[in-house]
């Protein structure tokens, strides 16, 4: 995924990236078993970035399995953000994730 992010990942990684947001985040980190978007390990936060594969009921069930798990393990929060509000709106969803800080 490094190497082919999606759009959404993309232009939310150029926000973040270098502390451009006042946050040292790291992106696709491996926790456990799991590839997480992007973390911010001083304050245990993960941030996903959800497109429409996210919708289906199989598939929330799937992610808040996921969110326990990994909390449980490695005591992280998460924070999801649209990839739609990315894409139309980047420092909106900058916005989201700095409050979840």
């Amino acid at each position: 995924m490094r190497r082919g992010p999606t759009r959404s990942e993309a232009l939310l990684w150029g926000a973040l990236r270098d502390r451009r947001a006042g946050i040292n985040v790291r992106r696709q980190v491996v926790l456990g078993r799991y590839i997480v978007d992007f973390y911010v390990a001083a304050y245990r936060l993960v941030i996903e970035v959800d497109g429409a594969v996210h919708d289906s009921e199989e598939a929330r069930v799937a992610d808040a399995a996921r969110e326990a798990e990994l909390a449980r393990e490695y005591g992280v929060r998460f924070v999801r953000v649209r990839a739609e509000l990315v894409e139309r709106d980047v420092r909106a969803a900058v916005a989201i994730i700095l409050a979840a800080l």
